[in-house]
């Protein structure tokens, strides 16, 4: 089974909730699964599977727990070289160009530094979903069959 390093960021808590739900699921399928709301790049060698799920603050902007992660990626191309990661963003389509934009941010890094997409990117609007969780709930289930068939 997979070693899962969920990095959070978030500004008012709902991408810990999803993050939570994600790790709850692959869990219970046998995987080995580490949520941090405090992420560092040093995760990213210690992982065989990436999970981002990250909310937006600002105009667009990573929130402030992830942004070094962000920052740092570059130096680390070598260890997400075929990686498995997905990424799930959270946001409010009132805010236009920048929804959801973090997540779409981390999710283009990964993939242009050789990462290994499991699923298309997950976003979840605030406008559609008064609980974020409601928004994961089927992408979650497909998350974990595709790190089940890895294995």
């Amino acid at each position: 089974m997979a070693s899962i390093k969920v990095l959070v960021g978030s500004v008012y808590g709902g991408s810990v909730e999803v993050a939570e739900m994600a790790a709850a699921a692959a869990l219970k399928a046998g995987h080995q699964v580490e949520v941090t709301e405090t992420p560092h790049s040093g995760l990213l060698e210690e992982a065989d599977s990436l999970l981002v799920v990250t909310s937006t603050t600002g105009s667009g902007e990573l929130p402030e727990d992830l942004l070094p992660v962000y920052q740092d990626l570059d130096s680390q191309a070598a260890k997400l070289v075929n990686k498995p990661f997905a990424v799930i963003a959270l946001g409010d389509s009132s805010y236009g160009d920048s929804f959801c934009a973090a997540g779409k941010l981390m999710d283009e890094k990964l993939a242009d530094l050789g990462g290994q997409q499991l699923l298309p990117l997950l976003t979840i609007d605030a406008l559609q979903y008064f609980q974020a969780g409601d928004g994961a709930e089927d992408w979650i289930a497909a998350w974990v069959a595709k790190l089940n068939e890895r294995d």
